[in-house]
């Protein structure tokens, strides 16, 4: 906490006596030498002109430096193709730094003591730092996440507990779209803490099907019967050339209490990932049974036995 300390009557009494005396003194010394004073004067003025021209150079000069050195950070990260966001802020952080050093040297120039000044700069960035915490931690955040990139606008993530796609990347949070048209705004500090799965930043995605089947039916038949299913849908790869690891096949995946699990994997691009899914569902279920093949659902078997 910061109190403000007000002076008392007698040091009060005290500052207003040695300004009365200083003038007092000054103006003796005006009428005991009149041209001596004037001289004198002329001199402080000229000395003191010639620091505010000084001054005045400095800032001109520093003004175009800055300006300069902005331009040429801006190319660099033009070049490097950095985030809009993020380069706009680091030519803002450094025109700030930048000027703030400028203004010292020009008040320095004029032959004022700046420590003072730059520790009153030091303390109040100390206070608002302070003040300001939960902020700078999703600032801090937000800079993490526009140099290392994990998403960027359009992609499609879950991350929180949420999963959307993300519309806008600032410096203190990120806002994603739900696919029930919800907005998220989610702080950056804890953004770049968490984990996030991102679905967008690979070309191809794997996608699988679970199918249960009964007991003593043919699995190897309908396991043929699913990869057919699978490669007759245009949408599924069957290239290897183009980067998937692997062609459409199914395996028998499980034994469980009532049914036998085949799977079924496939490769798709990741925009066709859903409309895929949901229609080789529908297939699943609608050819499977038309080739003799009965889905498996839990059941027990009773058996009763009477007394002899």
């Amino acid at each position: 906490m910061f109190l403000l300390q007000i002076p008392s009557p007698e040091e009060m009494m005290n500052v207003t006596d040695s300004v009365k005396l200083a003038a007092y003194h000054l103006a003796e010394e005006a009428v005991k030498n009149p041209s001596a004073f004037l001289e004198n004067i002329l001199e402080e003025a000229i000395h003191f002109g010639l620091k505010l021209l000084a001054a005045l150079a400095v800032y001109i000069v520093g003004l175009w430096i800055i300006r300069r050195i902005k331009r040429s950070v801006r190319l660099i990260m033009d070049k490097r193709k950095t985030e809009q966001t993020l380069a706009s802020f680091i030519s803002s952080l450094v025109s700030i730094i930048l000027t703030v050093m400028l203004v010292l040297v020009t008040v320095g120039a004029l032959g004022i003591n700046t420590t003072s000044i730059a520790a009153m700069l030091g303390a109040g960035a100390m206070a608002i730092g302070m003040a300001l915490s939960g902020t700078m931690e999703n600032f801090a955040g937000g800079l993490i996440i526009l140099i290392f990139k994990p998403f960027k606008a359009g992609d499609f993530i879950t991350t929180q507990g949420y999963t959307g796609t993300v519309t806008d990347v600032t410096m203190v949070s990120t806002k994603i779209v739900t696919p029930d048209n919800r907005t998220i705004v989610i702080p950056n500090g804890a953004l770049s803490n968490g984990t996030i799965d991102n679905y967008s930043q690979k070309e191809f995605r794997r996608i699988e099907w679970k199918v249960g089947i009964e007991y003593g039916s043919d699995a190897a038949a309908c396991i043929e019967q699913m990869v057919k299913i699978a490669e007759s849908d245009a949408r599924i790869l069957t290239d290897k050339t183009i980067g998937i690891p692997e062609k459409p096949y199914a395996v028998l995946a499980e034994l469980a209490d009532s049914s036998v699990v085949l799977m079924l994997r496939a490769w798709i691009r990741k925009d066709d990932y859903w409309p895929v899914y949901f229609d080789i569902n529908k297939r699943l279920y609608e050819e499977l049974p038309k080739n003799g093949f009965s889905f498996a659902f839990p059941h027990m078997d009773v058996n009763l036995r009477g007394n002899n």
